[in-house]
């Protein structure tokens, strides 16, 4: 299928728009990214962070080539570009969710900005490496699927938030997968999927309304959707929803709802 390029309104149903939403959460949970400044790229592990704005800052020693080619860049109109994949966190078919690409500016990182920084982007710029902090303020943001390919107006992604379960998720999922295998069992039954004709049945994404499952066969997949009954803000409200799922399959099981 050859790749549309499509627009991403700011605001979608009142909130901001998914596209947006999904850059942010793939910022928020990634541990590496690549940079690429003056044609030459790097693969950051741990070394960057995103402020409220958007900004992200990355940490780069200034003293290597690398470094100083951030320093001749300095406040040029696209002249670094951050690469990131989005990645389903458990072991499945079709991992990538999107690839995320971001230009923009780069600049020295100003300690003023912590003066407008919540709790959690402090707490993040405190766990980067012992370098020089550089702040790329993004110019042009685009998210790209398979078969499609979206510039998200940089004022939606200002806008925009990472969804509140995005630096968990990973975790979750993987315990779902690891060690609560029973309890994947017990999904099935929730969307009445027969195990023996699907090879697995896998949670590979949760966000603040709803958790998904992929069921696997040898040759195809396909995806589930459960929604939550309210919108998840933490990890308490996460658990719970996660095991009203099951209470409401076990009511349905006994013949009460």
């Amino acid at each position: 299928m050859a790749s549309e390029t499509q627009r991403s309104s700011a605001l979608a149903g009142g909130r901001p728009a998914p596209d947006a939403v999904e850059v942010r959460s793939a910022l928020a949970a990634c541990a590496s990214l690549r940079l690429e400044v003056g044609g030459t790229a790097a693969d950051l592990v741990d070394a960057h962070a995103v402020l409220p704005d958007g900004t992200v800052v990355i940490a780069v020693d200034a003293m290597t080539p690398f470094g100083g080619l951030l320093v001749a860049a300095r406040g040029a109109d696209g002249a670094v570009r951050l690469d990131l994949t989005h990645l389903v966190p458990v072991a499945v078919r079709a991992r990538v969710r999107a690839w995320v690409t971001i230009t923009g500016r780069v600049r020295r990182f100003d300690p003023a900005a912590l003066d407008v920084c919540d709790d959690d982007a402090v707490m993040a710029l405190l766990g980067l490496p012992p370098l020089a902090l550089w702040a790329v303020e993004p110019e042009s943001v685009r998210v790209e699927r398979p078969g499609t390919a979206v510039e998200v107006p940089v004022t939606a992604y200002h806008t925009a938030r990472p969804d509140p379960v995005a630096t968990v998720e990973a975790a979750h999922l993987t315990r779902l997968v690891r060690h609560d295998a029973h309890l994947v069992r017990r999904f099935a039954a929730l969307v009445a999927l027969d195990l023996t004709a699907a090879a697995r049945l896998v949670p590979v994404a949760i966000d603040a309304d709803g958790l998904t499952l992929r069921a696997e066969t040898a040759h195809r997949h396909h995806d589930i959707r459960l929604p939550f009954r309210v919108r998840v803000t933490d990890e308490t409200t996460l658990d719970r929803e996660l095991r009203r799922l099951l209470t409401g399959m076990d009511a349905r099981r006994h013949g009460e709802v």
